[in-house]
């Protein structure tokens, strides 16, 4: 009889085993799934919404810094807003501050590692200085672990000024380019890609937390890594493919862009939305930002070109970030 229960314990524990296994396949295979539906989501939005873009002929700069930005950093509001609503606030911000690392350390870093990237004074001085000024203010906001639906309405409403300054000032940016003008069809893409980007953010959120539970990991670490690369993905594409073609303007741009509308769009819609309160182990990698962009700022300004060297820099820090994010 003994024996009999034994036996049944041992096949019991290698079904738990495997069914674990499986589990964790299964959430893998949901994850790669999913950033697939969010990179070829952002992909249709960014096309289309650059094609319309030139309609009212605006710059690479312009076109970086606001549609292109904004359709790239749709994965990163889908995930987070979702996140938000569904009161996992660690998915939610560290979504986007890992984004953010993520898009300044391996992205911007890894395109200046294979060619070097011009930039300008009014990307360093004006957008630069302005991410650095707003990555402090959220660790300020998040010195209590929480930013409430107050510190939310400031940062949606600083994007708002923001996206209005670069309005007023279009004419003035260099660049312009009044080739591949929309047709219809950019329409039913635009929401096509939108449609896609949801689905795949909503499968992506609950994909990292059934996994990060699966594994022991925390949540937190799930979202400033594997969700972050994979919201992240768009960007990569887009700022790689135009370094690749010389269009320093939309990579650089789109990236810069992309973490004022994460920073203060998402986080400040999120937080609008419902109060975010985070692990004290987050503040890390909060400060690892504010680092990061001070560093690129500074990369930028000498000589207004980001090198090679800088962004094997910029993709070494990313790594060593990593490393020490799972291994805590």
């Amino acid at each position: 009889m003994m024996q009999i229960t034994i036996f049944n314990c041992r096949v019991g524990s290698r079904v738990e085993f495997v069914e674990k296994k499986m589990s964790i396949l299964l959430h893998v295979v949901f994850i790669a799934i999913s950033t697939g539906l969010l990179w070829k989501g952002a992909e249709w939005v960014v096309d289309s919404a650059v094609r319309i873009a030139r309609k009212f002929h605006m710059s690479d700069t312009a076109i970086g810094l606001t549609i292109v930005a904004i359709g790239t950093s749709a994965p990163e509001f889908a995930v987070t807003v979702n996140a938000a609503v569904r009161g996992l606030p660690n998915i939610s911000v560290s979504n986007v501050v890992g984004s953010n690392i993520f898009n300044l350390g391996f992205i911007l870093g890894g395109c200046a590692a294979i060619r070097t990237i011009i930039t300008t004074p009014a990307v360093v001085w004006r957008d630069g200085l302005f991410l650095l000024a707003m990555s402090s203010v959220l660790v300020l906001f998040f010195k209590d672990l929480t930013l409430t639906s107050q510190e939310g309405l400031v940062l949606f409403a600083t994007l708002i000024v923001y996206m209005t300054c670069l309005f007023l000032k279009r004419a003035h940016l260099e660049e312009k380019d009044r080739s591949d003008a929309a047709t219809w069809k950019d329409i039913p893409r635009l929401f096509a890609g939108i449609a896609a980007i949801v689905g795949g953010g909503h499968i992506l959120v609950w994909s990292a937390t059934s996994l990060a539970r699966s594994l022991g990991i925390s949540e937190w670490v799930i979202g400033v890594t594997i969700v972050a690369a994979g919201t992240s993905a768009p960007e990569f594409a887009t700022s790689l493919m135009a370094a690749y073609k010389g269009r320093y303007g939309i990579s650089i741009g789109n990236l810069i862009g992309s973490d004022l509308y994460n920073l203060l769009g998402v986080l400040g819609l999120a937080g609008m939305l419902r109060p975010l309160h985070i692990d004290a182990a987050g503040m890390q990698s909060f400060y690892l930002l504010v680092g990061v962009v001070a560093l690129v700022v500074l990369f930028m300004r000498t000589g207004f070109r980001l090198s090679r060297a800088e962004g094997f820099v910029l993709i070494g820090i990313s790594i060593v970030r990593w490393i020490v994010d799972f291994s805590g």
